[in-house]
């Protein structure tokens, strides 16, 4: 079975990248990973106020791949293996797929304009050390190219 790893945020281009492997998964008998990453917070003096904000930054996380994960089983699809974790955003991929060798394909949304985000500069720099194939999928995508290439 294929599996198709998505890193969920909430820019525009995560929800391209989501409609791509939802589209991949659902026409090749495969399974979602959605993976929302919560990026550590800056030393703050006052630890209750440094603890507070972590949980809301995770709360929101959270929120997104439940509300991404719904819309999927509202249009038919199977439920998405979901995974919130926290740290630095390239290592915590990097061993989510080492934890996750059924990972077929690592999958992200490129933006509309300017340069390439952090985390597609740092795959397509070491994408002949990954795994798996890494998918950019153009933010400009219309959803009509979109289904036709999925």
């Amino acid at each position: 079975m294929r599996v198709y790893l998505v890193i969920m945020d909430e820019t525009d281009e995560a929800g391209v990248a989501l409609r791509f492997a939802a589209r991949r998964a659902s026409r090749t008998g495969g399974q979602l990973h959605l993976l929302a990453l919560v990026p550590r917070q800056p030393f703050v003096a006052f630890g209750g106020i440094q603890a507070t904000i972590e949980e809301e930054a995770r709360a929101r996380a959270e929120a997104l791949v439940t509300t991404a994960a719904g819309s999927l089983l509202s249009e038919g699809g199977p439920m998405p293996v979901i995974s919130v974790q926290t740290g630095n955003g390239e290592q915590v991929i990097r061993d989510y797929l080492v934890a996750h060798p059924e990972v077929s394909a690592l999958v992200l949304g490129a933006a509309t304009s300017g340069g390439p985000g952090p985390l597609i500069a740092h795959f397509t720099a070491i994408s002949g050390q990954l795994p798996c194939p890494l998918y950019v999928i153009p933010g400009a995508i219309t959803d009509a190219e979109l289904d036709r290439l999925s």
